[in-house]
């Protein structure tokens, strides 16, 4: 269903017929931002460098529609995500909550704190 909805924005790795890897992302339809919606690697792939290549074509195909900012969001107890994102260069935005991770308060609703990463490249 991704696949089809988010057309060339979508990004899928296989090993033979079993998908092991996916980024599904969208460009904003408000600011100059390409989104990644949602990203992942199964669990006996992880570490390979799979979700990094994934969001490298996701940069390259914004960079060849004038497009020089990504977004992603996750949530203050994701530690894995956080991680991750921190490591391809993401920046967190917001202020530090009690456990010293930058969120954006109510970003998802009242009492819902998102991590916010950004990333501009060019």
């Amino acid at each position: 269903m991704f696949i089809n909805e988010f057309g060339n924005t979508a990004f899928v790795i296989k090993d033979k017929d079993k998908v092991i890897a996916y980024l599904f992302g969208f460009v904003s339809q408000t600011v100059q931002t390409g989104y990644v919606h949602l990203i992942g690697v199964r669990s006996g792939h992880q570490k390979k460098g799979l979700g990094k290549l994934l969001y490298e074509y996701f940069i390259k195909y914004l960079r060849s529609i004038g497009i020089q900012n990504l977004k992603a969001i996750t949530t203050p107890t994701n530690e894995r995500s956080i991680s991750f994102h921190l490591s391809i260069g993401m920046e967190m935005t917001g202020v530090e909550n009690d456990s010293g991770i930058k969120v954006i308060k109510d970003y998802s609703g009242v009492g819902e704190d998102r991590v916010v990463f950004t990333m501009k490249f060019t």
